[in-house]
């Protein structure tokens, strides 16, 4: 239990400084909804949904890039990450608090662009939705393991678009197939597979990081 308690303090102070600051979700709406209208725009009238599915993909990945951007802005800024590696409690809780603030932030924007896309492009589905939020659990979970990597370089802007876009491929392959192919479920299992691979990964070695 106190670890569980430790995670959800951790993770509502990152949800409190979003709320008061408003820093990190509207950025990413903005970003997210003004890219599916470039689209909308950009994107032949004959080109299908097939197209539209996989810019709506892209256009996902890059919104959570921009989020992971910011996610240790403030540990960063106020130079607090190595108090919370000092305070007496599993550093892989800071992970998953942080983990879980992700993930929200993430389905807070796609609750505004996965209704856009609809009204744009095409449908979304019930395959797409539940793709979205596996894809929201691994890019959260690598994301933020990444996100904490880069925090301490000073190329940070540069450093975590590469390592964090190699990495998250298979998610965008999972996604775009859960999206468009006949038989979804297989996808889908993909990016259960790759939630849970790379969960654990991130949570094992999420101690080592902060250390070093």
């Amino acid at each position: 239990m106190t670890y569980l308690a430790d995670v959800a303090t951790l993770a509502r102070k990152d949800l409190l400084l979003e709320l008061r600051s408003r820093d990190t979700v509207p950025a990413m709406l903005l970003f997210v909804v003004s890219t599916l209208v470039v689209f909308n725009f950009a994107l032949p009238a004959d080109a299908g949904t097939d197209a539209a599915y996989g810019l709506l993909w892209i256009a996902l990945l890059f919104t959570a890039l921009l989020g992971l951007t910011r996610a240790f802005l403030a540990e960063r800024d106020q130079r607090i990450l190595d108090a919370l590696v000092l305070t007496p409690c599993d550093r892989s809780a800071i992970w998953l608090g942080k983990g879980v603030a992700v993930f929200a932030f993430l389905v807070l924007a796609e609750a505004v662009a996965l209704p856009a896309f609809g009204i744009f492009f095409a449908p979304v589905t019930a395959e797409v939705v539940a793709a979205v939020l596996l894809a929201d659990v691994g890019l959260a979970a690598v994301g933020t393991l990444l996100a904490a990597m880069a925090a301490a370089s000073r190329a940070r802007e540069l450093l975590l678009p590469l390592l964090f876009l190699p990495l998250v491929i298979p998610v965008v392959v999972g996604g775009v197939g859960a999206s468009i192919a006949a038989d979804p479920a297989r996808y889908l299992g993909f990016l259960v597979l790759y939630d849970l691979v790379f969960a654990i990964l991130s949570w094992a070695s999420f101690e080592y990081v902060v250390t070093e």
